[in-house]
Formats: structure tokens, sequence, C-alpha cells
């Protein structure tokens, strides 16, 4: 079963629940910006190391407890390997090759992912709604990150672009297979953090994570890039430091303090709210637009983060709906 404390008073507040999406998909705006003039393993090791060290000295300040066991050493070590350098290599790899908007999607395809595995390790209840909601949030995401023809073409029955290997041929030389490699690394960090803060405070643990994972990025930068940060300019630097300081230091600090107490199933499943907030903003900043498939695209995640987080208080009111249905109807049958 489900292990996690009951959440605190600051893991109920609805802008803290938001404020990690919302600085992940402002983030990956400021990201895609300066991409062109840097490299993809020194911008995701500059996103990590100064971040941890944020975090490190925050954690300080809020005098949360330091000790770490040896066994939780080990735990950090891992989580820092999957949800640090997996996860923010592919990251950054996969956005020189795609859109601020569609890189978002990609990666949030991971409620899913998340939600069969605090199913099958933590025995979280789901639903019958929050398993709609799960696939109503990944078609959504389809929508909005599937090119336009390949929705149609489904539509009219032609599956000669999925049969012919277009699809898969488009995949390989884009970025996206970069970003559901990173989606899945950051669906098991996120499941990871749980079996991490029974042996560490969690933002003490993210804080090295951040660290750690963000060393062996750094390491990769040296030996195979050429001239990183030279072509950087003010407002690249800018965008860096928004991307490291909120977009990695508080929004990761909030988002697994939260997975350590809360509903992971639901607190993943505002992980759908990235994009909107991505799209937005990449509509605003880099000029790119929606189309109206993908306008669907986020009224359907909208839609399925709705069902997901509401999905207990719902299925009280439709088990009330049907009882009152089912006295009504036996009351005018007749004997």
């Amino acid at each position: 079963m489900d292990s996690a404390a009951p959440p605190s008073t600051a893991a109920r507040n609805p802008i803290v629940l938001i404020a990690p999406f919302f600085l992940w998909g402002t983030a990956m705006v400021a990201m895609k910006g300066a991409m062109p003039h840097t490299t993809p393993f020194f911008m995701a090791g500059v996103r990590l190391v100064p971040a941890g060290v944020v975090v490190l000295l925050a954690s300080l300040l809020l005098r949360r407890p330091q000790t770490i066991s040896r066994q939780g050493w080990l735990w950090i070590a891992l989580f820092a390997l999957v949800d640090g350098s997996l996860f923010q290599g592919f990251l950054a790899a996969g956005l020189q090759r795609t859109g601020a908007g569609l890189g978002s999607v990609m990666i949030d395809s991971q409620p899913l992912a998340v939600a069969v595995m605090a199913r099958g390790l933590f025995g979280e209840h789901i639903g019958a709604l929050g398993w709609i909601g799960l696939l109503w949030g990944i078609a959504g995401i389809s929508l909005l990150g599937l090119p336009d023809e390949w929705i149609f073409s489904l539509f009219h029955g032609d599956t000669a672009w999925l049969t012919g290997g277009t699809a898969l041929n488009t995949l390989l030389q884009g970025g996206e297979w970069l970003m559901l490699l990173a989606a899945l690394s950051m669906a098991t960090g996120t499941i990871l953090i749980r079996y991490v803060c029974r042996h560490a405070d969690p933002v003490v643990a993210t804080g090295w994570h951040m660290v750690l994972g963000g060393l062996p990025l750094f390491g990769l930068s040296a030996l195979g890039e050429v001239q990183p940060w030279q072509g950087l300019t003010g407002f690249d630097w800018g965008a860096i430091a928004y991307s490291t300081l909120f977009g990695s230091a508080l929004a990761y600090g909030i988002f697994f303090f939260l997975a350590a107490q809360g509903n992971l199933t639901s607190l993943s499943a505002l992980t759908f709210l990235t994009p909107v907030f991505a799209l937005l903003f990449g509509n605003l900043f880099l000029a790119e637009t929606l189309s109206s498939l993908q306008w669907l695209g986020v009224s359907f995640t909208l839609v399925s983060i709705y069902l997901i987080n509401q999905r207990d208080a719902l299925t009280q009111k439709l088990r009330q709906w049907m009882l009152a249905y089912g006295a009504t109807a036996s009351s005018v049958e007749p004997d």
C-alpha cells in the first residue's frame, strides 16, 4: 500500500500544486530560445548543478534534516542517474530537434507510466474515472504533438504513413523519441522519490540528486562539445538563469516535496498542464502557433486533469445519482 503521509496544508494549496508545471512549461520556452547558441549537455548541466546548490542552501535555511544514511546515498545516486543525468540529457538533446511545445507534450506522456507503477508498487487507487482521465490526457497530448496530417489520415482510414514506416522514420529523425525516453526517466524518478524519502529529507535529496546528476552531463559536454557558452548573449544567460533557478531549483523542490507525501497519480496528472503553459508561452515568445486540432488537444488535457483529480468526488456523485435513479425507477414499477 501507499505509505505516503497525509498531504500538508501547503501541498493542498492550488498555487503550490500548479507552480511546478507552470515553471517547467515556461522554462521549456526559455531553454528553446537559448539552444541555438549553446550545446545540449552544457545546457542540461547548467540547469542542474547550480540549481541543486541553491536547493541545498535553501534546505539549510529551512532547517531541513541533513542526515543521510548509507542506504540513502545509494538511493540518491540512483535517483540522480535516472531523474538527473538521463532525464535532463534526453530532454536537452531532444529539445534541439523539436519545438518547445511539442517537446513538452512528448515529455508529459509520463503520467500514464507513473500511474501504472504507483498502482503496482504502492497500491494507489486509480479507479475507472482515473483510467479514463489518463487515456483522455494521452489523447489530448497526441492531438497536441502528432502532425495534423497523421491525425486527418487516421480519420479517413489512411494508414499508409504508419505501415510504410513514415511515422517511425519521422520520430527517429526528430527529437520526439528522445523526449519519450525523457518521459520514462522522469516517471521512474517520480516513483523513486518515495524510496529515497525513507532514508533522506525530500528537499535535501532533491538538491543532491541535481548536483550528482548534473556532473556527468558537464563531463559529456567537456568531452564532446566545442565552445558551449561562447555564443550565448545576455538574453540567453537570462533565459538560462530563469530555467535554472525557477524551472529547476524551485520547480523540482516543490514537485518532489509534493511527490513524497501526496497521491502520485493525481500529482503526475497535473503534468498535463505543462504543455499548455509551454504552448501558450511558445506562441507569445517563439511564434509557435497552434492548429485547431492542437486547441482540441488542450481542451482534452484540461478535461483529463479534472477527471483524474476529482475522480473520487465524481464517483461518489455518480453512485448517488444511480441510487437515486434506481429508487425513482423502482417506485414507479408495477408490483
